[in-house]
């Protein structure tokens, strides 16, 4: 067997960069229909004068949602820790993630004076969009941190 060039290796990591992207927005997106939707439910309705309530409730939900869909799918061929470790690394991560949401929200509405729903939901777009970024790099720095060999999940070519 000949060695790999270092070309095939770069290709190959970029591959699975590319792969984990797609599937990590795949339940980015899932979480993003819960986070936004479950915070104009409870804003409508029993937290309508909470909105950094409401935004902590909603992200605490959509994070189990993601915790969810990340072990088992995006990132399953990177786990080498137990499961409660990678888990209390994956709740602080989203934690960070939270608190940059909930203080955009915050900023927006005490600090700024812009206390709509509109305003509401446009500061959270925006903490979740920074929140986003800060997740990606967080769990392949830090919480599924292993290097794969092999990526054998569903969009692998070598599934």
């Amino acid at each position: 067997m000949a060695p790999t060039s270092v070309l095939d290796r770069a290709r190959g990591a970029v591959g699975v960069l590319y792969r984990e992207m797609i599937k990590f927005g795949v339940v980015g997106a899932v979480s993003f229909v819960v986070d936004v939707g479950l915070m104009n439910v409870l804003r409508h309705t029993v937290m309508e004068d909470k909105p950094t309530g409401a935004k902590v409730v909603s992200a605490s939900v959509a994070t189990a949602i993601a915790w969810i869909g990340n072990r088992a799918w995006t990132f399953r061929h990177r786990r080498n820790r137990p499961a409660h470790h990678e888990a209390g690394l994956f709740f602080l991560t989203n934690g960070i993630a939270l608190l940059i949401g909930a203080g955009c929200i915050a900023l927006s509405h005490y600090g700024f004076g812009l206390k709509s729903l509109a305003a509401d939901n446009v500061a959270n777009v925006v903490g979740i969009a920074l929140g986003t970024l800060f997740r990606f790099w967080a769990y392949r720095q830090f919480v599924f941190r292993r290097e794969p060999l092999v990526d054998t999940s569903p969009l692998s070519e070598h599934h």
